[in-house]
């Protein structure tokens, strides 16, 4: 177990390394100047190359890179006995910053944060910008998911016990035309149809936040009716592919032998069914849920930005008008390291669920 979780954390190390070379690379191959976008287009040369030097856009592209790199990384190496050193360990920026040892040319090893930087328009660290706007996704997602599970299994199961039949093909109609709506044309249709058509019914709202201040300011209070028409539009396509899974899969299990020999002792079907083959028809599905959850959390862009849902995606597309790099960085390595940790506890949640896959 031990040996896996090295090699499973040195693969995620690499998967965030590559992420965070790709979309660096990637932000200095599109046109564009950000010293430009944080002073406006009615400025002059030298403040455009004051913000440039303060935001150290004047650094060759190389060194901007490493540079970067050793902010994000937790084990970096530093200068601190040089200021001038575009790698000086600055206590002011690098928190609790620990030295493990010294290395050659008066620069020593360091254990620290990892550090993503200040947006360039709000000039707010991006870790705290992300993590003030990553808690409204987690439960956007997590309602979502959830919805999408409990639904999904439930229908998944009664399309497998009524094979065939009306119930089976109606289940199946709908889970195909959930999984064939794009989530932005969804979104859309969700909203006009139950927050402006029928809104006096439900009583729902077009746009809002988990936490909203009332109308006489008085307080901020939790409007848990904000997050029903975001997580129902976010949960359609999960709900369709948990469906077919859960289907496909109980209907695999219930054809194994030991299912017959149960069946063959007197076991009720329904025994047979919740005690015996549920269980083990169950691991397609938690990988389809990971992989959902996971890419919810990435994935909610167009969704946040319809219902104007205060999450990362809306700040990600939001950063990415702007221009402002730190942030759509630091976003997305956010959304690479819950994909490793995700992962990392499904792999695990397989042992526990079936017996015949174990870590060694």
């Amino acid at each position: 177990m031990f040996l896996y979780l090295v090699r499973k954390l040195f693969y995620t190390f690499l998967v965030i390394f590559g992420v965070a070379s790709l979309v660096f690379i990637l932000f200095n191959l599109i046109p564009g100047d950000p010293a430009r976008m944080v002073l406006g287009q009615r400025t002059d040369s030298l403040s455009v190359k004051a913000a440039r030097t303060d935001l150290g856009l004047d650094l060759p592209v190389w060194k901007q890179y490493l540079k970067y790199l050793n902010d994000i990384s937790p084990l970096s190496v530093h200068n601190p006995s040089n200021s001038k050193s575009s790698i000086y360990l600055d206590t002011l920026i690098y928190a609790k910053p620990l030295v493990l040892g010294k290395m050659a040319s008066n620069r020593v090893l360091v254990a620290k944060q990892p550090y993503l930087r200040r947006s360039y328009q709000s000039r707010q660290p991006v870790s705290t910008v992300v993590m003030s706007t990553l808690p409204n996704t987690f439960y956007l997602a997590l309602v979502a998911i959830v919805f999408a599970t409990i639904v999904g299994i439930a229908m998944g199961i009664t399309a497998a016990i009524y094979k065939d039949s009306v119930w089976d093909r109606l289940l199946l109609v709908n889970s195909a035309l959930g999984m064939a709506l794009p989530s932005f044309f969804a979104a859309i249709l969700i909203g006009w149809l139950f927050a402006i058509v029928l809104g006096k019914y439900t009583g729902l709202n077009l746009t809002g936040n988990l936490w909203e201040v009332d109308d006489l300011g008085e307080g901020i209070h939790l409007k848990w009716q904000n997050i029903i028409l975001p997580a129902l539009t976010l949960g359609l396509r999960p709900l369709g592919i948990i469906t077919q899974l859960m289907r496909s899969s109980l209907l695999e299990t219930l054809s194994q032998d030991y299912i017959r020999t149960a069946k063959a002792k007197g076991l009720p079907n329904r025994k047979v069914i919740f005690k015996h083959a549920l269980r083990n028809s169950l691991n397609p599905v938690v990988t389809s849920i990971s992989g959902w959850f996971a890419s919810m959390m990435a994935g909610v862009v167009f969704v946040e930005y319809i219902f104007s849902w205060k999450g990362l995606g809306y700040v990600m597309v939001n950063a990415l008008n702007s221009y402002d790099v730190p942030l759509v960085i630091g976003c997305v390595l956010t959304v690479a390291v819950i994909f490793s940790i995700v992962n990392l506890l499904v792999d695990i949640l397989y042992g526990i669920l079936d017996p015949r896959v174990r870590i060694g």
